[in-house]
């Protein structure tokens, strides 16, 4: 039997916690003097009244959180998140459609990236704020904030955190759930405070230096500027940008272990080395494919193929050029690195750079025991032997990822022009990237589809963002049952 009471009372005390961030957001707008004022003050306490109330009629209850209450609760958090969070949009009547202002909302907390809007630069600077720091609340994960950051509220479980936090094998910095959340926070706020200095430095202005740094380090990519880090042609601020893309693309164990003096075990990673890998070698084909149609030469073609490559692989979806003027060889192997994503343990999205890795060394050692079908082949990731579960699991995320992404292009097909913005409009928002080709490519957004394809593409953002099985588990019967 479920137990609501018990969801309820975690929900609640969530939502306190989001009111918390609107009245922040409320602060940036008050210092700037701008008439948004009154959206996050309405929008603050009515999410405040609602956490207030969902809490109190379930005081008391019993704190025994079980698996099945841990998935609902992870489910639905990041849409009622989303509910509340659209909320300034409407009031302040930046974005004043309910179906464009959740997509963006959405599109924040999950990190994807993609946009509807065709003003940001006319926007309040509360607005802006509230958009990046949805994407920086999300990059980490909702309930690992919460574990994290406000512990006063008394949110607890292995299970949420491993809701949230589904992939291969979740790495812990420590054995317990709640210091392993703080460890992670501390390290993703110093990350951020390190990377708006140095932008900072570079020229950016402080508002736009914190806000792409909330961004950068969520893998989230929305911009405060319409033309996204294109705005700015300083190298100094591209490279920097692309470094802190890529830690934050990279397990954030392996940051911590660098920091704390652990340079071996980082190295000695495989799916770090696999990762690398895979950007330094899509960077140096685009370069020359760049210089050799002409489009750019030099140290810029270098820069425009690591900045893409970086953006798409973490699913940052930032952009510098337009890869749709590319070649239609160099935008493919763009459109292929949309299946890619981060490390597992970062703020990327996607399928993953361990779970591919993991899929080819299964895939060779298939041929091998092809040859030798008497032999036992273990599969081994850091020296360790993979169990047949993990193994399973992985092999049935990638069916149900191909399924999910077929049929959902063949709905796309409905809404879009043509089969190339179907294919790439659930490419990215599957994988939480944030730009596509074809009618949503890097320079474009999603303002001109029909509300339908929004609302489906929103549900998208957040099947990708929990890595399938914590949503499609919802829809099994047997979850129901006793």
């Amino acid at each position: 039997m479920v137990k609501f009471k018990i969801i309820f009372n975690i929900l609640g005390k969530l939502l306190v916690g989001e009111s918390f961030f609107l009245f922040l957001s409320l602060l940036v707008s008050l210092i700037y003097q701008e008439n948004d004022s009154a959206a996050f003050l309405n929008a603050g306490l009515i999410t405040f009244a609602v956490g207030t109330f969902s809490y109190l009629i379930s005081k008391g209850v019993k704190k025994d959180l079980g698996k099945r209450e841990g998935y609902i609760i992870v489910s639905l958090v990041w849409v009622v998140f989303s509910i509340f969070g659209c909320l300034p949009y409407l009031f302040s009547g930046a974005i004043p459609s309910v179906t464009d202002a959740f997509f963006e909302t959405m599109s924040g907390f999950t990190t994807t990236g993609s946009s509807i809007l065709n003003n940001i630069e006319e926007l309040p600077h509360g607005i802006l704020f509230w958009r990046s720091l949805t994407q920086w609340m999300g990059g980490m994960g909702i309930i690992v904030m919460f574990l994290a950051i406000l512990p006063t509220l008394g949110i607890g479980g292995r299970e949420l955190f491993v809701a949230e936090v589904p992939g291969p094998a979740p790495d812990k910095l420590t054995p317990r759930i709640k210091e392993t959340a703080r460890n992670l926070w501390g390290l993703y706020m110093l990350f951020t405070a390190v990377e708006t200095i140095m932008l900072y430095a570079g020229g950016m202005t402080f508002f736009d230096a914190i806000n792409h740094s909330l961004t950068t380090m969520a893998t989230g990519g929305y911009s405060t500027k319409q033309a996204s880090v294109g705005f700015y042609t300083s190298p100094y601020i591209q490279y920097t940008i692309i470094f802190f893309m890529f830690v934050a693309g990279t397990n954030f164990t392996l940051s911590y272990g660098m920091i704390t003096g652990r340079f071996t075990k980082v190295f000695k990673d495989e799916e770090f080395r696999f990762y690398t890998l895979v950007v330094l070698f899509f960077a140096f084909v685009i370069t020359l494919g760049l210089i050799a149609a002409g489009h750019v030469t030099g140290e810029q073609a270098f820069r425009d193929a690591l900045f893409t490559v970086v953006s798409i692989i973490t699913t940052t979806g930032y952009a510098t050029a337009d890869y749709l003027l590319w070649t239609p060889f160099l935008g493919m192997l763009i459109f292929v690195l949309f299946f890619v994503g981060g490390s597992a343990g970062s703020t990327g999205g996607g399928v993953k750079v361990v779970r591919i890795l993991l899929l080819f060394k299964n895939s060779f050692y298939e041929l091998k025991r092809l040859v030798h079908p008497n032999a036992v082949i273990p599969i081994r990731y850091n020296s360790k032997v993979v169990d047949q579960k993990t193994v399973t699991n992985i092999l049935a995320f990638f069916v149900f990822y191909i399924l999910i992404f077929m049929m959902s292009a063949v709905l796309m097909s409905f809404w879009t022009s043509d089969i190339y913005s179907a294919f790439s409009a659930v490419a990215t928002t599957l994988g939480n990237v944030g730009p596509g080709f074809g009618e949503i490519g890097p320079m474009e957004n999603f303002y001109h589809l029909p509300d339908l394809a929004k609302w489906f593409l929103a549900f998208l953002m957040m099947l990708g963002r929990l890595e399938l099985f914590t949503v499609l588990v919802l829809f099994s019967p047997s979850f129901w049952k006793h």
